[in-house]
């Protein structure tokens, strides 16, 4: 049935992908958002998945691909990590990502980036980003970092499709047209390095305050309102002579 339901959104809500480049003479920043082992390694948290996922499986290799291209080449990268105080929590969410625990660490594909000179690690406490950036100054430390590496063209790869990289990914949209983001000129969300949980509707029936939450079926829409804002949507990234297909 969720197959059949999935198949019906594509046919009416089609997404167009695209085979996108980066110039290695175009100033580029990856964007790595919650890869971390709350939200991708089995069994590590309340929102962890239960078992294995093809989907976030790739999204880590993907990730870890692109992270690595980017590292090599000292370009800049900025890893988002959810990380949440105690007593401030996401309703409907249970508790998860609480700072100072090991799930809202990089999973271990990605933890040498930790000792990477070009990646900035930004903890936040909420969904998005761009809002999570905010200090207490004012300052937003992903707009200093757009403006600092004169970024033109951000890949955004992460967990969720439809949640904290959708979120994300529309703030930045929105305050590049209001001029906040000069020189950055798109955004592109790779799809296959981009993955978001399953929890079917049988088991969120009987859990409070939880939707059905359907894997494929969320991915596709988390796309879908990705593009719909603004973002090119990449099936494969080709940056200089590297691919990721």
């Amino acid at each position: 049935m969720v197959l059949q339901t999935l198949d019906i959104v594509k046919n009416e809500i089609p997404i167009e992908e695209e085979s996108v480049v980066i110039s290695e003479d175009t100033n580029a920043g990856l964007v790595l958002v919650d890869i971390i082992n709350g939200f991708c390694t089995v069994g590590a948290g309340n929102l962890a998945p239960r078992e294995a996922s093809r989907q976030i499986s790739q999204m880590i290799d993907e990730s870890a691909k692109l992270a690595r291209v980017f590292c090599d080449n000292k370009w800049p990268v900025l890893a988002f990590l959810d990380s949440h105080h105690p007593d401030r929590l996401e309703h409907p969410y249970p508790p998860h990502c609480i700072s100072g625990t090991d799930e809202s660490n990089l999973v271990p594909a990605l933890r040498w980036l930790e000792k990477e000179p070009n990646v900035i690690i930004r903890r936040k406490d909420c969904y998005d980003g761009y809002i999570g950036s905010f200090q207490e100054d004012g300052s937003n430390v992903f707009v200093d970092w757009v403006k600092k590496n004169n970024i033109q063209v951000l890949l955004v790869v992460g967990i969720c499709t439809d949640i904290c990289v959708l979120d994300f990914v529309c703030s930045t949209l929105s305050a590049k047209t209001r001029g906040l983001l000069t020189p950055l000129e798109e955004v592109v969300v790779y799809s296959r390095g981009c993955a978001t949980f399953d929890f079917p509707a049988s088991m969120a029936k009987n859990t409070k305050d939880v939707l059905a939450h359907p894997q494929e079926l969320m991915h596709h829409v988390g796309l879908y309102m990705a593009k719909g804002r603004g973002a090119k949507i990449a099936r494969e990234v080709s940056i200089g002579a590297v691919k990721n297909a």
